[in-house]
């Protein structure tokens, strides 16, 4: 792909568009905290935006209502003369709002109710109601008005593309979030990261009639509009869906507000939370790509999770549940239960928690053994620290699939991606580092060839770029907790026994994980019973566990400095230090 991150590509224009909207702040100063200025903002730019793409057929709008408005079905007779899928038969518009500052909560609150009803469940959703009497209450109204209709803050299509729109809400978005404190997996991935899980999961993949595409976690939907902007790159003709999900009403918001511009179907974008209100019940998608929040609690959603965890298969978190301090696995099984059998493919963003956590039985390693012994996880790719705006920590793309090609069946393949991108002149919030188009290529090479090999590239600023891939067997992945016994034994030293058999010592119990691909039987003859010869293994307690070993697999040993050489080091030192000295001292004299 040819597309860069947001800040490299989409040019000074379009961030400068976003800083005249935020700076609408300057007129809500006093009456709402800094904070709070998404309140307003965020819808305002929506509704400018829907203004800004019926101003050129309103008067037509108005025309055709007058003559259909006695019908009972009306709605697509407007929506057909506004040409889009909404539509507003107010007379108003911002100019002539604008014209009447003494009347402006009334006809302002006019020029909403003008909206069709899916515009204003957007806004009802967003409460914007309250806000438009919050900001009349404080002689606000008018100004903020004013301040949108600005040059600057036009957002007519023929001006700012559905693209550059997508961007400017990240901005906004993002700004938003940054003065709220938003948790660190919550809301928002850069597009650069966008574009690499989306070539993740084309790689290998033709084009084909339809294509569905899911994110359980949409915020304002730009993952799923990339992913349909990539595969209608492979395939112009191909029809493409997109269905989302989003708890969060302002994001929610602006993914509707983009789907109904950009003439999709907007009830496919969802509100509510995926773990306990999942509104696509019996779906299932071709792709599913998501970055759900990470290191956030799902008290809130217990009981509903834990009655769908206790339906086993027949729901979507049978496998195990996590960490209750930790919900993001919870969406790495919704994600799961909704690929399509033998086509659906998935890229999921998960901190490294997700790889480790949890010993053996556990609910994590439950969820792992569960995608591993299923032969569903395809790959885990780490990404370099920094990559995100708020947060620096380290995070992987998990790519699971119910379509492994033959070549692929039985194995695992792990890539350190972590030194593959260039670093930002400027960091945005703690987003240091993109993954450049050069980068991404790499990346996507790695995981196309699918070995064991290094990969590296020096770049036209002369940076070398690198990324490292092991391909593992499945079983490498997960281990036997074995438990050994130790027969206990009287004061006189003999075995204590019971139905003829050795009672177990508590206090000498050990546990040891033994790789599946080892003999337990070979290893407790080599590592145990040379020191303990009437040692056993108590199968009855054995569980399996899986973990991804990241940092072990790609750790690199560095041979320490020899001691001679060390010495040498410091003499030079200490010789440079006294030659100082002596310099210093005979200047006194």
């Amino acid at each position: 792909m040819a597309n860069e991150n947001p800040i490299q590509s989409v040019g000074r224009n379009i961030q400068e568009k976003a800083s005249v909207i935020w700076n609408v702040a300057n007129s809500l100063f006093g009456a709402y905290k800094p904070h709070e200025y998404g309140l307003v903002i965020l819808p305002m730019t929506i509704i400018k935006r829907f203004h800004d793409c019926l101003l050129p057929t309103h008067q037509a709008v108005l025309a055709k209502y007058e003559e259909v408005k006695h019908l009972a079905v009306k709605d697509g007779f407007l929506r057909k003369a506004s040409g889009y899928a909404f539509y507003n038969t107010s007379p108003f518009t911002f100019e002539t709002l604008r014209a009447d500052a003494e009347n402006i909560e009334d006809n302002f609150r006019a020029f909403i109710n003008g909206f069709s009803e899916n515009v204003q469940d957007i806004l009802a959703q967003m409460g914007f109601g309250d806000q438009i009497k919050r900001m009349a209450d404080s002689n606000l109204l008018y100004q903020v008005i004013v301040d949108f209709c600005s040059e600057k803050a036009d957002m007519n299509p023929q001006k700012i593309t559905a693209v550059d729109m997508g961007y400017i809400f990240e901005n906004l978005v993002q700004r938003f979030s940054e003065s709220y404190d938003e948790e660190a997996g919550a809301h928002f991935t850069s597009r650069d990261i966008i574009y690499a899980m989306c070539d993740l999961l084309v790689t290998g993949n033709a084009g084909g009639d339809a294509r569905t595409i899911y994110d359980m976690t949409m915020g304002t939907s730009q993952m799923l509009t990339c992913m349909e902007e990539r595969l209608h790159q492979l395939d112009a003709e191909m029809e493409i869906t997109t269905f989302g999900q989003e708890l969060n009403p302002f994001t929610y918001g602006i993914a509707k507000a983009d789907m109904l511009i950009r003439g999709g179907n907007p009830d496919n974008m969802k509100f509510g939370d995926t773990l306990n209100n999942d509104q696509f019940d019996g779906y299932a998608f071709d792709f599913i790509i998501s970055n759900p929040p990470f290191g956030i609690d799902w008290k809130r959603e217990a009981q509903a999770v834990e009655a769908e965890a206790r339906k086993g298969a027949q729901g979507r978190f049978g496998a195990g549940l996590p960490s209750k301090s930790d919900g993001q696995m919870l969406f790495l099984l919704n994600g799961v239960a909704k690929l399509k059998e033998g086509t659906g493919r998935m890229a999921i963003i998960q901190n490294g928690s997700s790889l480790f956590t949890g010993d053996a039985g556990s609910g994590p390693s439950e969820i792992r053994r569960y995608l591993i012994e299923n032969d569903w996880l395809d790959a885990i790719v780490q990404l370099p620290n920094d990559s995100f705006y708020n947060t620096g920590i380290a995070t992987y793309v998990w790519i699971v699939t119910k379509a492994k090609p033959e070549s692929h069946r039985g194995k695992v393949l792990l890539i350190d991606a972590s030194q593959c991108f260039e670093p930002r002149r400027k960091p945005i919030g703690n987003k240091r580092n993109d993954i450049t188009d050069a980068c991404r290529s790499l990346i996507v090479k790695a995981y196309g060839e699918y070995l064991t090999a290094d990969y590296s590239e020096t770049l036209a600023n002369g940076r070398a770029v690198s990324c490292r891939a092991k391909l593992m067997e499945a079983n490498e992945l997960g281990y036997s907790k074995i438990t050994v016994e130790t027969p206990l034994v009287d004061a006189n030293g003999k075995k204590v026994l019971k139905k003829g058999k050795p009672v177990a010592d508590t206090d000498k119990r050990d546990t040891e994980n033994i790789p599946l691909t080892e003999d337990i039987e070979a290893y407790l003859a080599r590592e145990v019973l040379p020191y303990n010869p009437d040692a056993w293994i108590d199968r009855s307690k054995t569980k399996i566990g899986y973990e991804i070993p990241f940092t072990r697999v790609f750790y690199v040993y560095k041979d320490l400095e020899k001691a001679s050489d060390i010495a040498e080091r410091i003499k030079v030192h200490e010789k440079s230090l006294m030659d100082k000295l002596n310099t210093l001292f005979g200047e006194e004299k």
